[in-house]
């Protein structure tokens, strides 16, 4: 298990109480990093599943994996018969109704490798209401020796009636930072609109270097996921299993593009306020963007408060909607084409 993880008040929250033998059915993990989420389920289900445990509880529960047993092995590189991995469909970018209903059926066999059937839903907001109904069935009355965990970055999407029949566990939010790409790409949309250049033609240039980092973060994070694939580890594999992990690798790249994608929304977002807290007089101290205080300034003194205040709407509104099906380009487009500055 990761250090990191065995030490945080997250892990600790889970191994107090699986030592006191308290084995939730259903769990929800929230945080605003879906890899430490993943990271969290893995171990989790190692955990109970694992084979040779360095440590139980007063009544045989299991609280740390060995971490290299068959069912931990297994389960680390997501080819473990009695954890499954549920993610959102490649073209709907949701998790289906049909999905949901082949999981209500797999879950009720019994476990053929561990001791638990687990299923781990990454990116669990993304269930269609269809699917979060019949999943809603299954958390209410769970199979003996199943256990169900949901991860999520937006737990606000949820059901209140799932959210209240799951035990929460936070991995906590970290402050926030953005990457350098993503710093580079906010300082030269700051440069530009200092000087009240952002005229249609100054936008779409932005919208152009936008679209480009995002199509270069793309290409990077199918290279590093299929490369770490279970499909070029295992070449001999049958094709079910293939066209499984073909399936999830699919899901996989698409969720962590679209995470990478929110980081430079809210990048903005994050400049966009520090403009808003300059019209209201706020002093620089509460800026994200303190190196951009001259850019700030200068979009700042043109706008009125409402201005400054519906273009956060505004770019709120852009991010609320790339979660539809809606096509990306015209969503940026018009989005930045409606800021005020």
């Amino acid at each position: 298990m990761d250090p990191d993880l065995a030490s945080s008040k997250a892990w600790e929250l889970l191994r107090r109480s699986l030592s006191r033998d308290r084995l939730a059915h259903g769990y929800l993990f929230i945080g605003d990093d879906l890899d430490s989420l993943e990271a969290g389920a893995e171990a989790l289900a190692q955990t109970l599943n694992c084979a040779s445990p360095l440590e139980r509880s007063p009544g045989g529960t299991p609280l740390a994996p060995c971490g290299v047993c068959a069912n931990c092995r297994r389960i680390a590189d997501r080819n473990h018969a009695d954890v499954t991995w549920v993610r959102p469909e490649n073209k709907s970018r949701q998790i289906s109704a049909d999905q949901t209903r082949e999981i209500v059926r797999t879950i009720t066999l019994k476990p053929m490798q561990g001791i638990h059937k687990i299923v781990v839903f990454a990116g669990a907001d993304r269930m269609n209401t269809a699917a979060a109904n019949i999943f809603l069935k299954t958390l209410e009355e769970p199979p003996p020796g199943s256990v169900l965990i949901l991860l999520t970055t937006e737990p606000s999407r949820l059901l209140e009636t799932i959210l209240s029949r799951c035990q929460r566990v936070s991995f906590g939010v970290r402050p926030f930072r953005v990457s350098p790409e993503v710093s580079r790409w906010i300082t030269e949309f700051a440069r530009r609109a200092a000087p009240g250049s952002t005229g249609v033609l100054a936008r779409y240039q932005l919208l152009g270097t936008l679209l480009d980092s995002l199509a270069a973060s793309r290409e990077s994070i199918e290279e590093r996921l299929t490369s770490t694939s279970p499909l070029a580890k295992y070449p001999d594999a049958t094709p079910a299993q293939k066209e499984q992990w073909e399936d999830a690798l699919t899901a996989a790249i698409e969720a962590e593009y679209r995470r990478c994608r929110g980081e430079y929304l809210a990048g903005l977002q994050a400049w966009l306020r520090d403009v808003w807290l300059k019209v209201c007089g706020v002093a620089g101290e509460s800026a994200f963007f303190p190196t951009l205080a001259s850019a700030t300034e200068a979009v700042a003194a043109r706008l009125k408060l409402d201005q400054a205040q519906n273009n956060l709407e505004h770019w709120e509104g852009t991010q609320r909607l790339l979660h539809t099906n809606v096509q990306e380009n015209l969503a940026l487009e018009v989005g930045l084409l409606r800021l005020n500055l």
